[in-house]
Formats: C-alpha cells, sequence, structure tokens
C-alpha cells in the first residue's frame, strides 16, 4: 500500500473527467499521501475486505473458483482468509486464461459450501467490503449458509462514485493504479490487497467532500436499512455544527470555474458575421499530412486518402456555406476528418459549431477522446461540452426535495435510491457541469422522473438554482461560450420545434449518423396523447387532498386571501377531477376503437391508422362523442388551473410551480387531443397504438410529421450557413436521392448542396462473404419458410462454430425458431441467447461479447450500433428483408396520397436497415465475416437488385443445403490466414 507509484497531478488531471476544476484535481492527487497519516477510528476495525473469482458472470449458470479476504484494523492487515473452491464442472477456457486458474489448482479444493462455512468463520459477522459487492455477496449467498457470513456488505464501487465523483473510472484496477496500491490480477487475492489500499482513499474522499454533507446523508430517511450509514454517521460526527446548503456548495464551485476554464465571452452568432475565415485546402491536407496535427494527436496515424479528401469536402462546404452529404464506409475516420475543419472554422471565428450524434457511444468518444487530443494539439487550445436532453440531468431541486421527503416511493431496494441521492450530491459538489449518463446510477431500482426534471416540469425562475447553479441551464449556458457542442440528435429535434430556444444559435453542423435522423426527427416531433402521460399529469395535480393542489389548498388556507384562493382551488380540483374521469373514459374507448376496427399489428401492439375510412365510419363517430367530451373537461380544468396560477402567483409564486406544471401540461393534452379529433392538419398522419398484452394501460393516440424532409427544408435548413450530413449507409443502389429527400435537401437550390461518396479502406471483397440462399420458400408460406429456415439457421451456426448474429423483423418468428433451433445446437455444445421480452438488451450485448461462440436471436435494438469486432462476430444472417408492416400507419397514409409510396420510401428504407446490418460485419482492417440473406425474393423479384447493389461486397447465391458447407471452407480459408 505504498504511495510511491500514485499519480502525479498532471497524471491525476488525465484521469478525471474534462472539465473538472484544477482544485478538485489537486485534492485528488493528494489523497494517496494523506491516507497514510489520516485516521478514521472503529469505522476502520475489523473490516473485511473480499473478492471472489468464478466461472462466469451469471449467479443462474456459474460457481465460484476462490475466495479470498482479509481483515483490516487501521492501515494494517491482521488476517488473511484465501481458498480455491471446486466447482461442479470444469472451469471455462477464458476464465483459466483470464484468471490463470486451472481445473487442477481446484482439483482437491473444498466444494462451495465447505469454502463458504470457512468464510463465514472468519468474517465473524464484521462489515464486509467488496468491489461490486451485489456480484461477490450473489455468488456467495446462493451456497447455503451463505447468508450467515455478513448482514452488512459495503459496495466500494458504488462508495467510491460517492468519494471521487468526477474519476472518469472506478474500476479497482483503474484506482489501485492512480493511488499507487498494490496491482489487480484478477486474482482474488491481488484484488483484495488492491481494495486494502483503495478502501482508506475512499474514506478520504468522503472527508474532503463540503461540510456537512455527511449529516445530511446519514440522516436521511433513517428508517431505510443502508450499508454507508454508519460510516456517513462517523465522518459528519468530526464536523457537528456544519451546516450543508447545496446551493451556496454549487455557488462556491462555479465562483471561479467559469472564467479559468472556459471565459465570460459569448461565442459570436455566425449570422453576423459578414464571411468566415477558414483554413485554405493546402492547410487542411498540412494537418493530415505525417507530423501534422492529426499525427502529433495520434502517433501511430497513417494518412488516409478518403479521410483527407473528406476533410476537404467539409473545409470546401464551410468555405462557402453549402451542404455536403458525405457516405464514408467504414474506416475513413469520419469523425477527425469533419473534427478539424469545423474546429479551426470556430476557433478563427470566435462562434461555436455543433455537433450531432444518435448514439452515446459516439458522444462519449468524441467527449473524451477526439475532442481532448485535438484541443492539446490545437494552437490555442479547445473548449468544447456535451448538451443532451433534461433526463440527462439531475434536478438539484428534486434532488433536496427528496432527500428531505417523508418516504421513497419505490419498488425496489429504497437502498438504492439513497445511494443515487449521496452520488448525485458529491457529484454536484464537485461537478461544475455534467450528466447522469456516467454516474453508474442503477436506474432499474432508481425512479429516474424523482431525480431529473423536463422542460414542461422546470421551475425556472422560482428554482434557487436557476440558471447558472442549476446543471441543465447552466450547461446550455455554458454551451454559448464554447468552440465545439456535441449533441444528440434528439435535443437537435427538439431545438428545431422550440425555434432555436435550447441550444445557442449554431449555424455550422456536422450531423453524424445521419442515415437515422428521419426516423429521429418524426419521434421527437411526434404529438401523443397518451394514457401514461395523462395519468401521470393528473396524479401529480391531484385534488382536494393530495397532489400538487392538495398542498397548494394546505398553504393557502392560513393566507390574508385564504377565501378567495380556496374558491379558486375548490373550482380547479372538481374541473381536474371530471377532467381525469372524462380521460379514463376516453382511452377506454381508444381500446374499444382498435377491437372494433380490427387493427392489425405485431405480437403485442396494435398500431392502427386513423385514416379517411375510419374517420367516416359508425366506429369512428362513437370514439368522437366520448373524445369531444373528454376535450371539453380538459379545456375548462385547464382554464380552472390557469386562474389559480394566476391569482396566486401574483401573492405567493413559489406555492404554484407544480401547479402551474400541471396546467402546463394538461394544455398539451387538450391541445393534442383536438389536433388529432379534427384530423384537419394534413402535415400529419394520425394513429392510435394498444398494447394487447395489457387490459388496461399503455393506449396512445398520435400525430406525425409526415413529410420531415419538408419541415427541415422550412423550419432549419434555412437558419444553418452549413450542414454535414456524414454516415456509412446513406445511398441505395448508388443513389442519393432517398436521403435528400428525407432531409429536404431536394426542396432548396441545387447548387446549395453536394453529394460525396468515399469509399472505405477496408478490404470488404477479401474480408466479407454475402450469400443469398435463393432456394427459400416465400416468407408468406410460413409453414415452409419456417423449416427450412430453421434447418439454414441450424447448417450456419454449426459451420461457423458460434458467433452468429440473427436478425429478425417480428418477435414471433424469432421465439418459435429459437425453441427449434436452441436444443439441436446445444447438442453440438454451442451456446444460443435470444432477445426474449424480459432481457436486458445490455445484458445480452455483454454475453456475447463475453464469449467467442456464444451466438443471438435479436430484434431491432441489433440492427444498428452494435460493435463486436474480431471473432465474437463471424456472422449475421437476416431471414426476411426488414419491410415496414403494410398496416404501418404511415405506409398507409402514404400510399394513400402517393401511387409508387411503396417503391420511393419502403424498400430504399428496407435496402437502409440490410446496409446497416451488414455494418456490424466489418468493424476493424482484420475482421472478417459472413452475410447470409435468407430471403429469396433478392432473387425472384426485380427489387433485389437494389439490395445486392447496395451491398459493400458482391453476393453468391446458394441453396439451402449447400451454404453450411460453403460456410465451412470460407472459415477454413480465413483461419489460415
Amino acid at each position: 500500500m505504498s504511495v510511491a507509484a500514485a499519480a502525479t497531478p498532471l497524471e491525476m488531471a488525465a484521469a478525471v473527467l474534462p472539465g473538472t476544476p484544477a482544485a478538485i484535481v489537486e485534492r485528488y492527487a493528494t489523497l494517496a499521501q494523506r491516507a497514510e497519516t489520516r485516521s478514521f477510528g472503529l469505522i476502520e476495525d475489523d473490516v473485511i475486505v473480499l473478492d471472489t473469482e468464478t466461472t462466469g458472470l451469471s449467479h443462474r449458470d456459474s460457481e465460484l473458483i476462490e475466495i479470498a479476504a482479509a481483515r483490516l484494523r487501521g492501515r494494517e492487515i491482521v488476517d488473511r482468509f484465501d481458498t480455491f473452491v471446486k466447482p461442479s464442472g470444469l472451469i471455462p477456457e477464458e476464465i483459466t486464461k483470464l484468471t490463470s486458474i486451472t481445473n487442477a489448482d481446484v482439483a482437491h479444493a473444498p466444494s462451495a459450501i465447505d469454502a463458504v462455512a470457512s468464510l463465514a468463520e472468519f468474517v465473524g459477522g464484521c462489515p464486509v467490503v467488496a468491489h461490486n459487492a451485489a456480484f461477490d455477496r450473489g455468488f456467495i449467498e446462493q451456497v447455503p449458509g451463505g447468508a450467515d457470513v455478513s448482514d452488512i456488505w459495503i459496495d466500494s464501487l458504488a462508495l467510491s462514485r460517492i468519494a471521487l465523483p468526477r474519476l472518469a473510472s472506478h474500476k479497482l484496477a483503474v484506482m489501485a493504479e492512480l493511488f499507487g496500491c498494490e496491482s489487480v490480477s484478477h486474482r482474488a487475492n491481488a484484488d483484495v490487497e488492491a481494495l486494502c489500499g483503495v478502501w482508506r482513499i475512499l474514506l478520504c474522499g468522503l472527508a474532503d467532500l463540503p461540510a456537512g454533507l455527511m449529516r445530511r446523508l446519514a440522516d436521511m430517511h433513517p428508517d431505510v436499512p443502508w450499508s454507508y450509514r454508519p460510516i456517513f454517521s462517523f465522518l459528519a460526527a468530526e464536523e457537528p455544527d456544519a451546516v450543508f446548503s447545496l446551493v451556496d456548495s454549487r455557488y462556491e464551485l462555479l465562483k471561479d470555474y467559469e472564467e479559468a476554464e472556459i471565459g465570460s465571452a459569448a461565442r459570436v452568432d455566425a449570422d453576423e458575421l459578414v464571411g468566415v475565415s477558414v483554413p485554405s485546402r493546402e492547410e487542411i491536407e498540412e494537418r493530415f499530412a505525417p507530423g501534422g496535427l492529426v499525427n502529433r494527436m495520434y502517433p501511430e496515424y497513417e494518412p488516409r486518402s478518403e479521410q483527407v479528401q473528406m476533410a476537404v469536402e467539409v473545409r470546401d462546404a464551410l468555405a462557402t456555406s453549402t451542404h455536403r452529404v458525405i457516405e464514408a464506409g467504414t474506416g475513413v475516420g469520419k469523425s477527425i476528418a469533419y473534427l478539424v475543419p469545423m474546429a479551426e472554422l470556430a476557433r478563427r471565428n470566435k462562434v461555436t459549431v455543433g455537433i450531432a450524434t444518435k448514439s452515446n457511444n459516439l458522444a462519449d468518444q468524441l467527449i473524451y477522446h477526439e475532442l481532448p487530443r485535438l484541443a492539446r494539439e490545437m494552437d490555442g487550445g479547445l473548449t468544447y461540452c456535451a448538451l443532451k436532453g433534461y433526463d440527462h440531468y439531475p434536478c438539484l431541486r428534486k434532488l433536496d426535495r427528496l432527500a428531505r421527503a417523508q418516504e421513497i416511493k419505490t419498488n425496489r431496494d429504497p437502498a438504492d435510491t439513497l445511494t443515487a441521492i449521496a452520488v448525485l450530491y458529491a457529484f454536484a459538489c464537485q461537478s461544475p457541469t455534467g450528466d447522469l449518463d456516467g454516474l453508474g446510477i442503477r436506474w432499474r431500482s432508481v425512479n429516474k422522473a424523482d431525480l431529473t426534471t423536463s422542460s414542461r416540469e422546470c421551475a425556472r425562475r422560482l428554482c434557487p438554482f436557476y440558471p447558472d447553479k442549476c446543471m441543465v441551464h447552466g450547461s446550455r449556458r455554458r454551451a454559448a461560450r464554447v468552440d465545439v457542442v456535441v449533441t444528440n440528435h434528439s435535443l437537435l429535434f427538439r431545438n428545431v420545434a422550440a425555434e432555436g430556444k435550447i441550444l445557442p444559435p449554431i449555424r455550422h453542423w456536422v450531423v453524424d449518423e445521419a442515415h437515422s435522423i428521419e426516423s429521429e426527427a418524426r419521434r421527437q416531433w411526434a404529438i401523443k396523447v397518451s394514457a401514461d402521460e395523462s395519468r401521470a399529469v393528473f396524479e401529480r395535480l391531484g385534488g382536494d387532498r393530495a397532489g400538487a393542489l392538495g398542498k397548494i389548498a394546505r398553504d393557502l388556507a392560513l393566507s390574508d386571501a385564504a377565501t378567495l384562493f380556496m374558491g379558486l382551488t375548490v373550482k380547479a380540483s372538481s374541473s381536474t377531477q371530471r377532467a381525469s374521469l372524462a380521460m379514463a373514459e376516453l382511452f377506454d374507448a381508444v381500446r374499444e376503437l382498435a377491437r372494433a376496427a380490427r387493427s392489425e399489428g405485431g405480437y403485442d401492439n396494435a398500431n392502427m391508422w386513423i385514416g379517411n375510412d375510419l374517420r367516416d365510419s359508425m366506429v369512428w363517430a362513437g370514439f368522437e362523442e366520448v373524445g369531444r367530451t373528454a376535450l371539453d373537461a380538459l379545456d375548462e380544468a385547464t382554464k380552472n388551473l390557469a386562474s389559480l396560477v394566476e391569482t396566486v402567483a401574483e401573492e405567493k409564486p413559489d406555492l404554484v410551480t407544480d401547479v402551474a406544471d400541471g396546467q402546463r401540461r394538461m394544455r398539451e393534452l387538450r391541445d393534442g387531443l383536438r389536433l388529432i379529433l379534427d384530423g384537419a392538419d394534413d402535415h400529419y398522419v394520425y394513429s392510435c397504438q394498444v398494447n394487447r398484452r395489457l387490459k388496461a394501460g399503455g393506449e396512445c393516440l398520435t400525430a406525425e410529421r409526415l413529410d420531415v424532409g419538408e419541415a427541415l427544408a422550412e423550419e432549419w435548413l434555412p437558419e444553418v450557413h452549413t450542414a454535414i450530413f456524414a454516415s456509412a449507409t446513406m445511398t441505395v443502389s448508388d443513389s442519393f436521392d432517398h436521403f435528400q429527400h428525407a432531409v429536404g435537401l431536394d426542396r432548396i437550390l441545387s447548387s446549395s448542396s453536394r453529394s460525396v461518396h468515399l469509399d472505405s479502406s477496408y478490404d470488404f471483397e477479401r474480408n466479407m462473404a454475402v450469400v443469398v440462399a435463393s432456394d427459400m420458400p416465400d416468407p408468406r408460406s410460413r409453414d415452409a419458410y419456417l423449416s427450412a429456415l430453421e434447418t439454414l439457421l441450424v447448417d450456419v451456426h454449426i459451420a461457423m462454430g458460434g458467433s452468429t448474429l440473427t436478425l429478425f423483423t417480428n418477435r414471433r418468428d424469432m421465439e418459435e425458431l429459437y425453441d427449434r433451433v436452441e436444443p439441436r445446437l446445444a447438442q453440438r455444445g454451442l451456446a444460443l441467447d435470444c432477445q426474449r421480452r424480459t432481457t436486458s438488451a445490455k445484458i445480452l450485448r455483454d454475453r456475447f461479447l463475453s464469449n467467442e461462440k456464444s451466438s443471438l436471436f435479436a430484434l431491432k435494438a441489433f440492427w444498428e450500433g452494435f460493435d463486436a469486432a474480431g471473432d465474437t462476430l463471424r456472422c449475421v444472417v437476416i431471414p426476411k428483408l426488414p419491410f415496414a408492416s403494410p398496416s404501418d400507419p404511415l405506409s398507409c397514409e402514404r400510399g394513400a396520397r402517393e401511387d409508387r409510396a411503396w417503391a420511393r420510401y419502403s424498400l430504399p428504407e428496407a435496402v437502409l436497415e440490410v446496409k446497416q446490418a451488414a455494418g456490424r460485419l466489418i468493424r476493424t482492417s482484420t475482421d472478417a465475416g459472413v452475410l447470409v440473406l435468407a430471403d429469396s425474393r433478392l432473387v425472384s423479384k426485380g427489387y433485389g437488385k437494389k439490395f445486392l447493389n447496395s451491398l459493400p461486397a458482391p453476393h453468391q447465391r446458394i441453396e439451402v443445403r449447400q451454404v453450411g458447407r460453403y460456410l465451412e471452407m470460407w472459415r477454413e480459408s480465413h483461419e489460415r490466414r
């Protein structure tokens, strides 16, 4: 536990999140030194530090193979425990590689029952500290007698997120190296040594948090058993008179940060500039030349002609205030190609530029990797920040409220909510800006809505943190003072809908992963009247005794104008109750409407088009009568709530925040319902959704923009000087027409945009095979099709030795085939997973990536954005072309308005989805894989050429019975390379 190798301040600065104040970095850098002399009394006496090694990650399927523990008293280890454990089966090869524990090591080891009994004797009921304690505790307590080991388990992983909230990683190995502790080696005894050193670092980190915070944490919700409470209570006793204020802590944190880290000058709106200064083409090429800017960012960098060409195209677009559509294949290096010229523009002209991405993975890659390197190497540096939607940030007003609330409402362990509160308090005390996404909070157990807010719900000027001390509004204010803002597609399109009131005035944009923006814009601009939202509004408002109305009634009871206020409150409460009942009847009618109209749709969900034929029917007439009654009730309640808010706000504005939010949300319900009932605005397609698996709940009425491109051409592109649309999948048979129409570029002057295709730097023809199972039965002949597909899937998995991802278009086929195929593969020693309703997509991804021989049947979530480089994914199977359902409301509306709608929309959208799925295969220059297309329409229908001509490698037609043999030969030839 030496401090000799502890990180220097410079090394610590590289290990914390970007934007960490220098004072926090300095404090972290001295922790190891201070931990050598700091004493923590009783809370560090007789503490057991524990770690386990297991045959896998699943508590259900894996077993213990090693247990190690150490007894700590102060800074000393006074006793040790270490034993191998004999599992019931063999240790998997990959576990032996990871841990070096062999079957010979455990051959004569005690059984799990005996080992855990010995552990219980060693622990003697003392508190146990483990990193990710739920994992170790789960394995210990699933063994008979394991529950007797200890009643108190302290998760040092969660505690590290409270003690050191600005660390970029809380992995034990990372912290052990940073603070000069013993190294982690994936052996239980070595990991215990490391954690013994880290444990005191964490106690010092907790002691560094603002005065009074430990008392706040220790005293909140005393009725909830919480393993960290004794630690916080002890530390609180060291400062008995300290009083914590999050408002004051935020003030002190932000006081010097903005001037020092960002600067005070807001960026110029590019609309105010006569022209912009951009580097020349030669200067851009120099940035990518050997020894240039990019080479300094990445010493191993080798220039790629496609990347340089893309950077020059971006530069030209900026210089001429025109737009670009750039399809750049995998491996081109799109991010650096657009970042360099965009950053140069921002620095030279003192404007803010924007990058909008679809996935958090790419946004994090930019914020935590690309932009920091670019900032270090650019002359004059570079400032940047990430900006996300409201629900990605903690609401500090709600955080304070929940900490002081009388109870926690949750269906899971309330201790998880207390831990989340503690993490957020610590994060807010050390983070000028930042979001929730990397904090490791277990949102399955914590109600996220209790700790975040929405645009409609935000109290704004009535909130003590508004604007600068608030993490949402503070981030938005700071975004107007940086060079580069990284955001997501969702927020970009919400900003368009809000007429530019969310983001700073950014006139130069890169929209990366642009293939999906039409559907994302449609989703963000959709107007929904849902049973879930309605229920939430009325529950929040409450009535005479409950909710916001009940609270305001109690708060106003002793007011000088109590008679006036109470009259308004009673009127608002009674009309709100009537509206609640009317809306409940409306959603009952939605379910009846779907049933009477015999709506089609997926397995679980009915998604019914509300077209002219339905509106002319008697079924609709009955539904509309119920809808108009609900509309009148909403209108009356909205007016009465508005009168209450307006009158009370004149004297007591702080009392009406929640009621005002409810009134705004009810007004939106009313306006949305009126739009859908009238159906007069032909910019929209109207539909209703019902979950068939539920007897009630989940009903929704929806209005979606039919033509997103038209909206972008009218409402966004005129406000933007340059938009760079980039993706690896944009063309259909080498044509950009579909994409240009989707984003509105075909509605503006043709001279204002240019489309460019750049080939991938990867050798697809050498490393990727495309196989079309040419004699598959038509998918519409379901029995024959599924039988042939079963045979094909078994052959493919056996030939490839697993590592196969099969992407289905519907759950019914997937689950039926899984039940047929899985037993046959199991007989051959091959593991197959299935994306069932109750299975987490993240768990499936992690399980797939952890075992090179595992395979997966999956749905939409895995069609794109799933990266599995190397031998973890060698084959992708697409059983059926992903055409939109004929009953899909958008398809129905398009078909009613245009004769060739299917060819113009559904066909190219399906082609792009297949291209995305194919893109899962080749993620690096050394990857190799096979794409198997099991839909014979590719060769029997004329449109099949659209798909095949859009793929990056040539295809081969092979009969179903020969596919397995072909794959065996392909695999043998590629494994010999």
